[in-house]
This record gives structure tokens, C-alpha cells and sequence, in this order.
């Protein structure tokens, strides 16, 4: 089995039994009514499963601070993104501490029921600062969070219904289930690797190069909400399963959803998706060049510098610093800054508007860059959405 334990040392569990779910349904529509967006649903289902342990819940104002200064909880234990759930003025002024509060989707399911320890109010300002780097509206993240309300709820979640899902269901594991794998398989040692985008050919090197030192490998794309311009999810499975299905070693890895949100904090994400990776039952992780960024908001290996920063017992996974890779000419093979002595032009590099630009022509990008048959899925895309 996998010989790591969750973050805190247990795997949290806010889920009730399907027997009891009639009777919190009924509790349910006594209480006061929230509706909440796609990312605090995904948060939701983490937080339930123990996906984010130690998290039982959204942080109170102590872990909240403690996260946003000094990227650890109250507690100590590292952990670099808040999260909450943010309430408007008006919503605020209807609930109170100590009592409990039914949140639902946008359909008008019922999801949860927080019991909320604390409300309270916060500086977006500064956790924006802090967490993102960056003020700027611009940035996604920044934008999600002063779009959201002033105050935040504090407290306990548990889960009545899950998030509805439609798609990837074969690939949807809790991290208890993805854990068993592990054992099943006899792995004590697993690398993840995060991705929101198709694996191409840099993201192989350094999977396979990570796959030298461990028994196996979790690719862990993410699913939640993303940028309007990034990759599809449903067409990024469809990569990884063409991928996947000729070129790694099946007995060796697995391909399952990371039902997160993004949040494009470059760095803190970087740290927050160790942590995560953890609770899943893996030892290392994956941070390659600017690791959950956006834009020009970070440096190219700022997601590797953080580390330096974190305890690394506390932290308890170990990460894998890779720098950027590519073809090169003159070496014959894949490579990296860190192994390539030649050119700038002896390397097969393209940024993502070259690579969309080529697939809306119909063209494929080189072998060098990607494998045909991800160049194909993708070509054929595109073409059709142009």
C-alpha cells in the first residue's frame, strides 16, 4: 500500500450514509437557503471525500489568516489556499453563528448543510495580494474572488447529495478508492502529475523520467471550472486516453479526474496541489515550469522556489522539479535545459496560439512536439469548431 498517510493523519469523511440521507434532507428544509457557484461545489465534494484533509470544512477566520500570511493553518500544517465560502451583505445579515445553513446548486438541489462556527468579514484586497501575487482584475482568480460576497462562513460541511456528474464517471475516484489501487497494485511509491492541458510530448519526458524513480504514476487532470480558452476537458480525456492507450506501460499508471477548480495562484496553487495529491495516497509530485500559472503573473520556476519555503516533514510529499523540455535537433531526443548544451533553433518549441492556430488549418503539429494520435484528436476538434 502506499506509504503515505493523508495530511493531519486521517482521511476525513463528511459524507453521510445513504440511509441517513432522507432525514438530513428533511433537516435541510428547515434551514435558511444558499446557492453556490461551480467552485465552491467542487470544493464541496473535496472537502467530503478527504481530498482536502484535513479540511472538515470552510476555514474560520484563524485558519483563514494563517493561510493567506504565512501559508500554514492555525494548526501548523502547511496548506497555501483559502478555502471559503463567500456570502453577499444581504445573505449575511439573515444567518448567525451557530446555527446551520442548507446549501444548494443552481438547479435547486440540495448539496449540504454547513453549521457555521463563524461569520465573518475579510480584506479581498490582501488575499489577493498575498495568495495571487497580483491586484489586477485580469487574473481569473483575482476576478472570482472580488466578485465574490464580503463576508465569509466559517465551519463544518456535511455532504447529503453529491455533485451531479455526467461525464468522466469511470474515472471519478475518491481518494480512499484511488488509495486501494495503490494497494492493490502494491505501490508504495507514486508520482502525480497535474495537468489541465493535452499531454504533449515535454509533459511525457517528464512523466516517464519521474516513472524511473517511483513504482507508478497518477495522471490527475483536472476537471473543474477553467479559463474560457482552455482546453475542453472532455476533449483533454480523450487525449490522455489515446496517450496513455500506446505509449506508458499500463501496469504502472493510472488515468482518474481531479474534480477541482482552478484557481491560477501560479506558486500557492503549486503547493496546494501537492497537498491534495497526498490525501490521494501519492509520495511525489510533478512542478514543472509555471506550475497553475496565468499569463506573465509569475516567474517560469517560482512554483519550484515556494517549496523552499514549506517544511518539508510537515509537507509530507515530495515534489519533482523539472525545468522546461523539448526536442532537440542536434541531441536527437527529448531533453531540457538542465541536459541540452544547443540552440535556441535546434529546439522544437510552440507556444499554444502556434499549436491552435496550426490544428484551425488542419495541420498537425510535428511528431517532436506531440504524438500523432493526440495531434489527430485534437485537429479534428478544432477543424470542426472552426
Amino acid at each position: 500500500m502506499s506509504s503515505i498517510l493523508p495530511h493531519g493523519g486521517k482521511l476525513v469523511n463528511r459524507e453521510i450514509p445513504s440511509d441517513q440521507r432522507s432525514e438530513y434532507q428533511i433537516r435541510a428544509l428547515r434551514l435558511p437557503k444558499i446557492v453556490v457557484n461551480d467552485r465552491v461545489i467542487a470544493d464541496l465534494e473535496m472537502i467530503a471525500v478527504g481530498a482536502m484533509s484535513p479540511l472538515d470544512g470552510f476555514m474560520t477566520s484563524a485558519d483563514y489568516r494563517s493561510v493567506v500570511d504565512h501559508v500554514h493553518l492555525a494548526s501548523g500544517l502547511p496548506w497555501s489556499i483559502p478555502i471559503t465560502l463567500a456570502v453577499s451583505d444581504d445573505e449575511a445579515s439573515r444567518l448567525k453563528q451557530d446555527e446551520e445553513v442548507a446549501l444548494y446548486d443552481r438547479t435547486g438541489r440540495l448539496l449540504a448543510i454547513l453549521s457555521i462556527i463563524e461569520k465573518f468579514k475579510y480584506d479581498k484586497t490582501d488575499e489577493a495580494r498575498n495568495v495571487y501575487r497580483t491586484t489586477e482584475e485580469k487574473h481569473p482568480g483575482v476576478s472570482a474572488l472580488f466578485a465574490q460576497g464580503d463576508w465569509l462562513l466559517g465551519g463544518p460541511i456535511t455532504l447529503i447529495n453529491r455533485p451531479q456528474h455526467s461525464e468522466f464517471l469511470s474515472y471519478r475516484k475518491d481518494p480512499s478508492e484511488v488509495r486501494r489501487v495503490f494497494q492493490e497494485r502494491g505501490w508504495r511509491t507514486v508520482v502525480a502529475f497535474q495537468t489541465r492541458n493535452p499531454i504533449h510530448r515535454a509533459h511525457e519526458y517528464i512523466q516517464k523520467s519521474a516513472l524511473e524513480i517511483v513504482d507508478g504514476l497518477l495522471v490527475h487532470p483536472l476537471v473543474g471550472a477553467t479559463k474560457g480558452d482552455d482546453v475542453p476537458a472532455h476533449l483533454r480525456m480523450r487525449c490522455y486516453e489515446v496517450l496513455l492507450e500506446k505509449y506508458y506501460p499500463r501496469d504502472r499508471t493510472i488515468l482518474s479526474v481531479f474534480p477541482a477548480a482552478m484557481r491560477y495562484a501560479g506558486p500557492r496553487e503549486a503547493v496546494f496541489h501537492a497537498i491534495i495529491r497526498k490525501n490521494y495516497g501519492c509520495t511525489h509530485f510533478i512542478v514543472g515550469r509555471d506550475h497553475a500559472g496565468v499569463g506573465n503573473y509569475y516567474g517560469t520556476y517560482d512554483a519550484h522556489h515556494i517549496f523552499a519555503d514549506i517544511d518539508k516533514e510537515k509537507l509530507g510529499i515530495t515534489p519533482l522539479f523539472f525545468d522546461h523540455a523539448f526536442f532537440c535537433h542536434t541531441c536527437g531526443a527529448m531533453a531540457s535545459e538542465k541536459t541540452c548544451p544547443h540552440t535556441a533553433d535546434q529546439r522544437v518549441i510552440l507556444s499554444g496560439t502556434k499549436v491552435r492556430e496550426m490544428l484551425v488549418r488542419g495541420e498537425i503539429p510535428p511528431v517532436e512536439f506531440t504524438r500523432p494520435e493526440v495531434a489527430a484528436v485534437l485537429r479534428e476538434a478544432y477543424a470542426t469548431a472552426a
